[in-house]
């Protein structure tokens, strides 16, 4: 399939869905029907995914007319326990999607059957590895809310309905892999979600090209990377930006913690939905900073994070903090009023001796003093920070404020930090800024060259950091470029004579005209 076929099939796709969530919505805020939405398009998933998955190995076996989907329950169990230690979960044939679907119009009690048939895939994971990875990922997805319709009624031709858009939607046939289709489709519709959801949106969605970017940055050199990490994943966007820029193969595994219930189910959808299985990623739900849950898996050779900005924490009101290995280093806990530098200690701690981590931080962090300054006083003196960049304006959901990038590594060459000014390294597209693939490259360049650029790229020692007081704001280092038009002064003031003196002979000219007609009156 050429580029331009994918691209137009993508595009095909996304104006459908977009119109699909629409139609669909109603009365139900579009921030809390994604997750309808969503959890529908997993359901589809994950009934396509097993189902290709089983027919190809009874082709394989020689039962080319095989087909799951058409297998009696009672035959289908008795690849149960096998299949749940590959795939994670089972769903007997008439569960599956297609199935629920086609019988959907004439049952009273869809929603009965769609609650039992999600608890029933939940229930095929108990007591085995994958059971955490399944558990409650359908929780949001309530069949029974009032959202959808006063009466069982309304809300049931209101699923019907969804299990037909969904269903309807052209992902095309599950092995013909070509194009990411279903997570494509996950991506596209959390976007337009954030979107419009403005800043509760914002904050769990990071715009895909601020994901690659971070990504890029955090693999540099590297084909491959054994683990990493996200402590504040949000809905795992950025973690699987790695699958896209190394290859899911090369990627060991993916970690995360997100402190929001329905945003880590739908994280862990977003695994399924990309194809990484169960035993290639940990996502865990709870408050990264006070309760971290990756204390086994830890350290990290790539770590990613667009963690919540100035956010309250317990800080020093927890006497247990300041003596948690990875907030003691810096002898000063991040303040109570503001977590950003906890989670940037956090990050550091669990960082490989051989990683990088790139966090998005809000600009405060740069410049600020009190406790802040002490925590980038040990960042800079251990040599920790490798890089600085300044963002653009206007690139995430639910804020305009120009964020930066903070790069992180344990093992640098030089003893000095690469001030990046990127402010201007984007395009104006619909309602927000974007980078472009040309901005992106031009960002990544500049921290592989590492060279200076006059109004663009500084390296600064870390002693002279130290002389300015820890700050490391970009600006402070990389002088903008005046874009003023420089002016000849003696030229001007010619200039000026020459109009003046010809002022001067017009007024003469116009003074005699003037005499010569009073001279004619």
């Amino acid at each position: 399939m050429s580029p331009t076929t994918k691209e137009s099939q993508r595009a095909e796709l996304h104006k459908t869905i977009w119109r699909i969530a629409n139609d669909l919505r109603g009365s139900v805020d579009g921030w809390d029907f994604k997750t309808y939405v969503l959890g529908m398009l997993f359901y589809r998933f994950i009934s396509e995914n097993l189902t290709a998955y089983l027919n190809k190995a009874e082709h394989k076996a020689g039962d080319a007319s095989f087909d799951y989907a058409r297998l009696p329950d009672a035959q289908a169990e008795f690849g149960r326990k096998e299949t749940v230690e590959e795939k994670g979960f089972y769903i007997l044939p008439s569960d599956l999607f297609q199935n629920v679907r086609r019988n959907a119009a004439t049952d009273p009690n869809l929603n009965e059957t769609l609650e039992r048939v999600f608890k029933d895939i939940e229930g095929s994971a108990l007591g085995t590895e994958s059971e955490g990875d399944l558990k409650g990922l359908f929780d949001d997805l309530d069949v029974n809310s009032s959202k959808l319709g006063n009466t069982v009624a309304r809300r049931n031709e209101k699923l019907v309905k969804l299990l037909d858009a969904i269903g309807d939607l052209p992902l095309g046939n599950f092995e013909d892999n070509s194009i990411d289709l279903f997570g494509d489709a996950y991506e596209y519709l959390m976007q337009m979600y954030a979107s419009q959801a403005g800043k509760s949106g914002g904050e769990y969605y990071t715009p895909q090209e601020v994901s690659e970017v971070l990504a890029r940055i955090a693999v540099a050199g590297k084909k491959r990377v054994n683990k990493v990490y996200d402590p504040a994943a949000g809905s795992g966007s950025l973690l699987l930006k790695f699958a896209k820029v190394l290859g899911k193969e090369n990627v060991g595994g993916f970690y995360g913690q997100e402190i929001n219930l329905t945003t880590y189910n739908l994280a862990r959808i977003n695994m399924f939905l990309h194809d990484v299985n169960y035993e290639k990623f940990s996502l865990a739900h709870g408050d990264t900073l006070t309760d971290p849950q990756h204390w086994d898996d830890e350290p990290f050779e790539a770590i990613v994070s667009n963690p919540p900005y100035s956010i309250k924490w317990e800080g020093d009101a927890n006497p247990l903090l300041i003596n948690d290995e990875r907030f003691a280093p810096a002898g000063v806990l991040a303040p109570k009023s503001k977590a950003d530098l906890a989670f940037t200690m956090h990050i550091l701690s669990w960082l490989a001796v051989n990683g990088t981590a790139a966090i998005v931080e809000f600009p405060g962090v740069l410049y600020r003093g009190g406790a802040e300054a002490k925590i980038r006083k040990y960042l800079v003196d251990n040599n920790y920070v490798d890089a600085v960049i300044q963002l653009p304006p206007d690139l995430f959901f639910g804020t305009t404020i120009a964020t930066c990038i903070i790069v992180l590594k344990k093992s640098k060459a030089d003893n000095a930090v690469l001030f990046v000014d990127a402010s201007n390294e984007f395009k104006r597209v619909g309602n927000k800024n974007k980078l472009l693939p040309d901005h992106q490259k031009n960002i990544l360049d500049a921290l592989e060259q590492r060279v200076p650029v006059d109004h663009r790229v500084a390296l600064i020692s870390n002693e002279e950091i130290a002389a300015n007081d820890y700050n490391i704001a970009v600006s402070s280092y990389v002088e903008a470029e005046d874009t003023r038009e420089v002016i000849n002064i003696t030229e001007l003031n010619a200039e000026i004579a020459r109009i003046v003196a010809r002022q001067a002979e017009l007024r003469t000219s116009i003074d005699a005209i003037v005499a010569d007609l009073e001279g004619t009156k």
